[in-house]
């Protein structure tokens, strides 16, 4: 009796691709930047903005689902690569269509996974299942951290980013909340300093 082999998948293998999907691909950078990086960075500052709200605000929110949604966030670009903010919202059309895309895009990665185990990554992987306190804190954090690379950028005289850091600064007017304003005010100052500045 010959024993059955297990199905091979290939998500993981996809995901270790997303250190070749570069960000900022219409910006000149003094340092690039992949969604490997990006994510973790936003799973950082996720989790961060959780235990903000929750001591600070008495909210009650969980910070490891927030981390894990915001390792999630961008894999779908592992199949639809990183297109650039303005082109993305150029106008609504182009915004749904692209919103399609990356559900599609979703469902492939999602599908990839042995059955089994769909239903326990799903929460993180698809956006359409995600809509709870967490999410909203990831695309939070998702926003400070592209503020946070503009400040990085323009700190080391690369003026590339003026534009981007106002646009920024407009998103996190819209997204605002006393979880962000916290973190803004105590660990943004950071990122326009030197190593030898925060030493």
């Amino acid at each position: 009796m010959s024993q059955q082999s297990t199905p091979k998948s290939h998500f993981f293998a996809h995901l270790a691709r997303m250190k070749l999907i570069q960000r900022w691909p219409l910006m000149r950078s003094i340092t690039a930047e992949n969604i490997s990086e990006h994510s973790l960075q936003v799973a950082f500052v996720a989790h961060a903005l959780a235990v903000i709200k929750n001591k600070k605000f008495d909210g009650q929110v969980n910070p490891e689902k927030a981390a894990l949604i915001g390792m999630y966030h961008d894999t779908s670009e592992v199949l639809t690569g990183d297109l650039p903010t303005p082109i993305k919202y150029f106008n609504p059309d182009i915004a749904n269509e692209y919103k399609k895309i990356e559900r599609a895009a979703e469902q492939k990665l999602l599908g990839m996974l042995p059955e089994e185990f769909r239903d326990d990554f799903a929460p993180f992987l698809v956006e359409a299942e995600s809509h709870c306190d967490e999410s909203v804190i990831v695309k939070q954090a998702d926003s400070i951290c592209a503020y946070l690379k503009c400040l990085e950028e323009l700190a080391a005289g690369n003026h590339e980013y003026t534009l981007a850091k106002r646009r920024l600064e407009a998103t996190l007017d819209k997204r605002r909340s006393p979880e962000m304003d916290y973190f803004l005010e105590v660990f943004a100052p950071s990122f326009e300093l030197n190593l030898d500045e925060i030493s």
